[in-house]
């Protein structure tokens, strides 16, 4: 059978998308390689979200294109985001590609392999399949593993192009989920994280106005083989005290929530099409507080017409409420979005200034909080070693977005491995420690 390998570019969702396409193709006997020099097929899973994503993914497909003129490769397959939102374009204007999927096509990889060997070129960017319930071969390590809840979004940010690209929102069904669940963690994922674009939003397409996101979490916090779970990617006006509940106060669970916020000027997030008011998104935060609950945001600077005022309101919002974590973007005018059509766009050189400054005084809380759990005793997941000291994770550090726990151990820990670590210093993002 032919050497197969794969690219995955963007966010951890286009990632459980790559794993599903490994999982097809090994079931069907293709040989996966990592290193492209030897494969005799590459796709590469693309990003179309902002303007670096897009040019990434092409600049991705032109290096891969190189490996035809001195390497094995035989064909050269575009999948993913880029390829559902430009399919037509990219077609016509990258001849270097052999064959072109779409984010519901990847049950056809193989008609599209076929093709492409008898020189047809074929482009699949319909409404396929959202949800492929088929074995993946994970791309993290094993002990870890992004389980995918539903697809595509509802909410019209009016920034955002997800909704072009991945269609409205659809939950993945109940049953399928839990059953992923089951296997992933008796198979060695001890630690789940549940990602969609709006994960609180889950279950809403199948009760009108009721997530089911809290009893799919309490099933799977009842398997016997999940350690962690942890949800990524909350939508403010879904979160509901049936939530927090769960987040607070099942075992399994970790006590921590991404909420993406964007900005905190009222003005702002009704161009932006936010839903929750600033008083509503403060006494949220409040509650998570009060129940302990680590939070995670994500703001974006620079939107069109922010004036300098506004930005300072944000800048005084994140100095008040002191977010565990928080990570932030300017601005990126996406053609087909209203904000691209709005008027007082914003200097690029002005959206920089605002990052930095905003990301200066972040650093700044995130040190304050960090030094703040010096004395602490946590449970830390080892991921490895570097420079003579293990590194991993506790419950309320999300994998690949946040910081680690640098720490000393009596003897030889396994990556995958639990360990009892009692916190003795703090840098601005990373803690460290020793084994207890």
């Amino acid at each position: 059978m032919k050497r197969v390998g794969l690219i995955s570019l963007g966010c951890s969702k286009n990632r459980v998308d790559s794993e599903v396409l490994l999982g097809l193709l090994a079931g069907r006997g293709y040989t996966i390689v990592s290193d492209p020099a030897q494969a005799q097929i590459v796709i590469v899973n693309t990003c179309g979200f902002i303007e670096p994503a897009k040019e990434e993914a092409i600049d991705t497909l032109f290096e891969m294109a190189e490996y035809k003129l001195g390497g094995s490769l035989e064909l050269l397959i575009a999948t993913g985001c880029l390829t559902q939102r430009y399919g037509e374009a990219l077609h016509e204007g990258m001849p270097e590609v052999d064959a072109f999927l779409g984010v519901s096509e990847y049950e056809r990889i193989f008609e599209a392999i076929d093709a492409a060997y008898e020189g047809k070129r074929p482009l699949f960017t319909g409404e396929g399949k959202r949800f492929l319930e088929s074995p993946r071969i994970l791309t993290t390590p094993g002990y870890t593993a992004y389980v995918k809840i539903s697809d595509g979004c509802d909410n019209q940010c009016s920034y955002c192009a997800i909704p072009m690209i991945r269609g409205a929102y659809r939950s993945r069904p109940f049953d399928a989920i839990l059953a992923e669940c089951r296997a992933l963690s008796e198979g060695g994922a001890g630690e789940l994280t549940l990602i969609a674009q709006d994960t609180s939003r889950y279950g809403t397409d199948f009760t009108p106005g009721k997530s089911q996101l809290p009893e799919l979490m309490r099933a799977i916090d009842s398997l016997d083989s999940v350690r962690w779970l942890r949800v990524l990617y909350c939508y403010p006006d879904t979160v509901d005290e049936r939530l927090l509940d769960a987040l607070a106060h099942l075992d399994n669970v970790c006590p921590y929530l991404d909420l993406p916020l964007q900005h905190i000027s009222p003005r702002i997030l009704r161009a932006m099409n936010r839903r929750g008011s600033p008083d509503y998104i403060r006494t949220l935060i409040a509650r998570c507080r009060e129940l302990g609950i680590t939070l995670r945001t994500t703001m974006i600077v620079g939107f069109p017409g922010e004036t300098d005022a506004e930005f300072e309101e944000l800048m005084a919002f994140v100095r008040e409420e002191r977010f565990d974590r928080l990570g932030a973007f300017t601005y990126s005018p996406e053609e087909g979005t209203p904000a691209a059509e709005l008027p007082d766009q914003i200097a690029e050189e002005v959206k920089q200034e605002r990052l930095d400054r905003l990301m200066t005084l972040q650093q700044g809380i995130s040190a304050e909080l960090m030094q703040g759990r010096i004395g602490e005793i946590c449970e830390v997941l080892t991921e490895g070693k570097a420079d003579g000291r293990y590194y991993g994770r506790s419950r309320l550090e999300a994998p690949e977005i946040d910081g680690k726990i640098l720490f000393a151990a009596h003897g030889s820990v396994e990556p995958g491995t639990y360990r009892n670590v009692r916190i003795t210093g703090a840098l601005a993002y990373d803690l460290l420690g020793e084994e207890v």
